[in-house]
């Protein structure tokens, strides 16, 4: 989904603009369902894409195009990007194994996929004006904004942005405008901003913003307790060279093995979180996630990774992958430098293949069993229990091992301190 980099970029105001083609990033939601009006007032003819990133099902693609062509858009398209997003996201952060901040999963890293859509549909246009519905606020902008400017000389159009400037309350805002044109706003838009994919769910807005409780509403796949079955899921994922490739023995496509787990572990209301974390533009960020199919992906893949790699690997891995990690969050998803981290990310995971087996009887996951043929098993040896050697090793290994401490304390022990 990449495109050929081009010297320059520009940025300019909507009304610069008037008389020209313009794709704007669609979902169907409030601030993009805003956008179409508020362009076509400003006299573009917007034309729309969706990236089915795989977080709807058939009625809501549906619903997406139907709202868009409510709207009266010019054109309209819906890109399958599950593969993409995959392949470019889902590969390597189960390999690198941690979320930002050590807790958020990245569930909006599709908008680099998206991006790359809606510039494939740019070039078949022959337009090079883009739209986006980020806000100022958040760090979407930074990730849409950086992806396009790597990857071609585009005009990037936010009308989000632009009426930040005289409406301090744009949902409201956005909510009265829809509707002052005839055009509903579904109940829970008005509430939250929800975000959806094959990656995940994320809401912010209303109780959330204000760091209580979250409401009745504020729930996405995850059952609540109250609902899990009584039954515990046993479930085992198949892992060649750190990319799952198979669950229950059946070998499937990426976005379907993580579609089925999120079914699967969201029954248990596994993977959800609330999370508070430090933007990229400098506030602080609070919101629930839920992430199921990804919680076990990532589970299945520690326990596997733990076993297989050498101790220096598993102590030196970690810090590779929190840089690649904090470069994807921040918009630097097309830096060089990503690609070198995702170099040795590929390379670590050379004896990571073999089977992992996941338990859940509700709200966590635990590996509970690891078959591979690279473990890392002394045939002679396990821990607390039996060994081949005897005490005068042992008692060598730790006198030499501890040396350095040993000696500073008979050097500076209590009775040899000035």
């Amino acid at each position: 989904m990449s495109q050929s980099p081009a010297s320059s970029n520009h940025q300019s105001p909507i009304a610069n603009h008037h008389g020209k083609h313009i794709v704007l990033a669609f979902s169907g939601g409030l601030d993009t369902s805003f956008c179409v009006p508020y362009l076509q007032e400003q006299g573009y003819a917007v034309h729309t894409v969706f990236a089915d990133t795989g977080g709807v099902d058939a009625e809501e693609r549906a619903f997406i195009e139907a709202r868009a062509h409510e709207l009266g858009v010019a054109s309209h398209v819906t890109v399958d990007g599950g593969p993409a997003i995959w392949d470019g996201f889902v590969k390597p952060f189960v390999r690198a194994g941690e979320g930002y901040q050590g807790q958020y999963p990245l569930l909006v890293s599709d908008r680099y996929l998206i991006v790359a859509a809606m510039l494939r549909r740019a070039d078949e246009l022959g337009t090079k004006h883009v739209a986006h519905g980020c806000t100022g606020m958040g760090n979407d902008q930074v990730r849409f904004d950086l992806a396009i400017k790597a990857l071609g000389d585009y005009v990037i159009v936010a009308p989000i942005r632009e009426i930040q400037k005289e409406h301090t309350q744009t949902r409201a805002y956005e909510q009265q405008y829809l509707e002052a044109r005839g055009f509903g706003v579904r109940a829970k838009q008005k509430a939250y901003t929800i975000n959806e994919n094959l990656l995940g769910v994320t809401m912010s807005g209303g109780e959330i913003d204000r760091w209580e409780a979250p409401g009745d509403g504020a729930r996405g796949w995850c059952a609540p307790r109250a609902e899990w079955p009584a039954e515990a899921l046993r479930v085992t994922i198949g892992f060649e060279q750190g990319e799952a490739v198979s669950l229950d023995g059946e070998r499937m496509a990426g976005p379907a093995i993580l579609a089925r787990l999120n079914r699967q572990f969201a029954a248990y209301g596994v993977g959800r979180g609330l999370y508070t974390g430090d933007t990229t533009i400098g506030l602080k960020g609070r919101i629930i996630y839920e992430a199921p199919g990804l919680a076990a992906l990532l589970t299945a893949h520690r326990a596997l990774e733990e076993a297989v790699l050498s101790k220096q690997q598993n102590r030196f891995k970690p810090v590779v992958a929190r840089q690649w990690v904090e470069i994807v969050y921040e918009g630097f998803f097309h830096d060089p430098l990503k690609a070198d981290l995702e170099a040795f990310l590929a390379s670590s995971q050379r004896c990571v293949n073999g089977d992992v087996t996941l338990e859940t009887s509700g709200g966590s996951v635990q590996a509970v069993a690891v078959k591979s043929a690279h473990l890392l098993h002394a045939k002679g040896a396990t821990y607390a229990q039996s060994a081949d050697w005897g005490v005068e090793e042992a008692e060598g290994f730790i006198r030499l091992y501890g040396m350095s401490s040993t000696l500073w304390a008979e050097v500076n022990g209590a009775g040899n301190r000035e």
